[in-house]
C-alpha cells in the first residue's frame, strides 16, 4: 500500500471521575421492586436540625467540588419527591437540602469504557496559527448497566500532521430539557410506522400547523372529543404522540461551560437506555450555510434506532426522531452536502450491509439502494460505515468496517461515485486498520472503530476505539490512501 497508517502516541482512556448526578429513588433501582421513598423521608424528618445541618454540611464539602451546583442539584431532586410530605408541612432549608441529597446519586459517565469517536472541525478557530485547526471530538462513554452518553473532547491538528489533546476539566455538566418546536410531518411519519393511521391522528393532521408547539398540541389533544377519547385504539393513539413528543426536545447547556465538559445524557423515551455512536458532520446547505448534524443510535432497552442532532455551537442541541422504511437499525452516517438537490446518507438498515438512501427533509429516509455486502474474508459478518463520507475530487471516501473470524473489527475503504453514491468505484482489498496486539483486550476485544474521521490538508486523521478500553488517533496521507483505491482503474 502507498498509505501508512501513522498511530499516535496520543491516547484518551475512561475516567471514572468524571461523574454526573442523578435522581435515586431507593427501592426502584431494581425494576421488580417498589419505592422506599416515603421510609426514607420519615427518617429524614425525624432527625433534629442539629442532625440535619451536620449531615448537609458534610455532604456538601464531600461533593461540591466534583459538580457544578450540588445544592441546586439537592433543591430540584427535593422538588421531585415533595408530593410524600402534607402540603401544610414545615421544613427549614437545611431539611429540604438533605431530602433531596438522599435522593442523589453519582453515575461514572465512563465508568466501564470509551470508544466510538467521531471528529470535525470545531466551530470556533480562534488563536490558531498558520496550518492548525481545532477541532472537536465525540465520545461515547459507558457507564454502570452499559447505560452510554454522548462526551466531547477537544484539540488542534497541526502543522502538518501533528495532534494534540486538551485536559478536560473536571467537573461534568449535562444539559438542561428544553421543548422543541416539532414537525407535523415527523408525526405523521411515526404514526403510519406504528401502524396508527386512525381518527386521532386524523384530528392532529387536521387541525395542527406544520410547525407546533406543545402547548398547541396539548389544546388540540384535549379538544378531542369524549365519544372518540373513550375509544380503546384512540388512548394507544393519544399515548403514541406524547411519547414521539417527549423523544423529541432540546438540550441546552451553560454558556460558561465548555465543550469538553459537556455530556449528552439520555433524555428521550426512545434513548432511555442510551445514545450510542453519535457521527458528527460539518454540513453545508446549497446556499453555503453550515449546520453541525450527527446521527446516533437510540436505544431503548429494547428497539434500536437513528436519531438526529442539530446544533450550531455545540452548546445547543436539537434532538429529532427520524422516520421511514430506511430508519432502522444502526450506523446511519450524513453525507456532508445534499446531492441532486436531496439529503443523502449511509445507512445499514439490514444490519449487515449499506446502502444509500436519501430525503427532502433530513428526517424522512426511504428507498436505499445498496452499496456494500460482506463478502471477504474480513467482512463476512457485516460491513457499515465508520462515519460520513468525504469529499475528493476523485469520489467520497468512506471509511468502513467489517467483522471476521472471531468478531474482529477491522476498517477499510472504498470510493463511491460523486453524483451516484450507490456507485462503488473502488473497494481496497486489505484492511486499512486492524487492532493491534496492545489493542486487542478490552470491554469488547479485538475491536477498531471509527464513528467520523476528519480531514486536514493532506492528513486524514482518524480517531478511533480500541476494543471500548480506549480511544486511538491515527493518521495517513489522504493522496496515498486515494492512490491505494484507484491503482489500477
Amino acid at each position: 500500500m502507498n498509505a501508512d497508517v501513522t498511530r499516535s502516541s496520543l491516547r484518551l482512556r475512561p475516567d471514572p471521575s468524571r461523574v454526573i448526578t442523578k435522581l435515586f429513588v431507593p427501592g426502584e433501582e431494581r425494576p421488580e421492586h417498589e419505592s422506599r421513598s416515603a421510609a426514607v423521608i420519615r427518617r429524614v424528618m425525624a432527625l433534629d436540625e442539629a442532625t440535619v445541618c451536620a449531615a448537609l454540611d458534610r455532604t456538601i464539602r464531600m461533593f461540591a467540588g466534583r459538580h457544578r451546583d450540588v445544592q441546586a442539584t439537592f433543591s430540584d431532586h427535593f422538588a421531585s419527591v415533595s408530593h410524600r410530605l402534607t402540603p401544610d408541612v414545615e421544613l427549614s432549608e437545611s431539611r429540604r437540602l438533605l431530602i433531596g441529597a438522599y435522593f442523589t446519586h453519582e453515575y461514572s459517565v465512563e465508568g466501564a469504557a470509551l470508544c466510538n469517536p467521531s471528529m470535525v472541525a470545531h466551530p470556533d478557530q480562534s488563536g490558531m496559527a498558520a496550518g492548525q485547526l481545532r477541532f472537536a471530538l465525540s465520545v461515547r462513554g459507558i457507564g454502570e448497566g452499559h447505560l452510554s452518553s454522548i462526551g466531547f473532547r477537544t484539540g488542534v491538528i497541526g502543522p502538518d500532521a501533528a495532534l494534540s489533546v486538551d485536559a478536560p476539566p473536571t467537573v461534568v455538566t449535562t444539559g438542561l430539557h428544553r421543548e422543541s418546536t416539532y414537525e407535523k410531518s415527523l408525526f405523521q411519519g411515526k404514526l403510519a410506522e406504528f401502524g396508527h393511521d386512525d381518527e386521532v391522528s386524523a384530528v392532529l393532521n387536521r387541525w395542527l400547523p406544520a410547525r407546533f408547539t406543545r402547548a398547541e398540541l396539548d389544546r388540540v389533544l384535549a379538544d378531542l372529543h369524549p365519544s372518540l377519547v373513550a375509544r380503546q385504539e384512540a388512548h394507544r393513539t393519544v399515548e403514541l404522540v406524547r411519547w414521539i413528543a417527549a423523544c423529541n426536545y432540546t438540550s441546552e447547556f451553560p454558556e460558561d461551560t465548555v465543550l469538553s465538559g459537556r455530556v449528552l445524557w439520555p433524555t428521550g423515551p426512545s434513548e432511555r437506555h442510551g445514545m450510542e455512536d453519535a457521527r458528527f458532520v460539518r454540513f453545508t446547505d446549497d446556499d453555503g450555510e453550515q449546520t453541525y448534524y450527527a446521527t446516533y443510535t437510540a436505544y431503548d432497552g429494547v428497539d434500536v434506532a437513528p436519531q438526529l442532532l442539530q446544533t450550531n455551537d455545540f452548546r445547543t442541541f436539537y434532538v429529532t426522531q427520524t422516520t421511514g422504511s430506511a430508519a432502522r437499525n444502526k450506523g446511519m452516517a450524513l453525507f456532508p452536502r445534499k446531492i441532486g438537490g436531496r439529503f443523502a446518507a449511509l445507512t445499514r438498515g439490514d444490519g449487515e450491509s449499506s446502502a444509500v438512501v436519501t430525503s427532502d427533509d433530513i428526517r424522512t429516509w426511504n428507498g436505499p439502494q445498496s452499496v456494500q455486502v460482506p463478502g471477504r474474508d474480513w467482512d463476512l459478518v457485516q460491513v457499515g460505515n465508520c462515519g460520513s463520507p468525504i469529499e475528493t475530487p476523485e469520489g467520497w471516501l468512506v471509511l468502513t468496517h467489517g467483522v471476521g473470524p472471531m468478531r474482529v473489527y477491522t476498517m477499510g475503504a472504498i470510493l463511491l461515485d460523486l453524483d451516484h453514491p450507490e456507485r462503488v468505484l473502488a473497494s481496497l482489498p486489505e484492511p486499512v486498520l486492524l487492532p493491534s496486539a496492545g489493542e486487542r483486550d478490552g470491554y469488547v476485544p479485538n475491536v477498531v472503530y471509527s464513528c467520523g474521521a476528519l480531514l486536514h490538508g493532506d492528513t486524514l486523521v482518524i480517531p478511533y476505539g480500541a476494543s471500548d478500553a480506549s480511544i486511538g488517533l491515527a493518521t495517513v496521507s489522504l493522496r496515498g490512501l486515494i492512490a491505494d483505491l484507484t491503482e489500477g482503474k
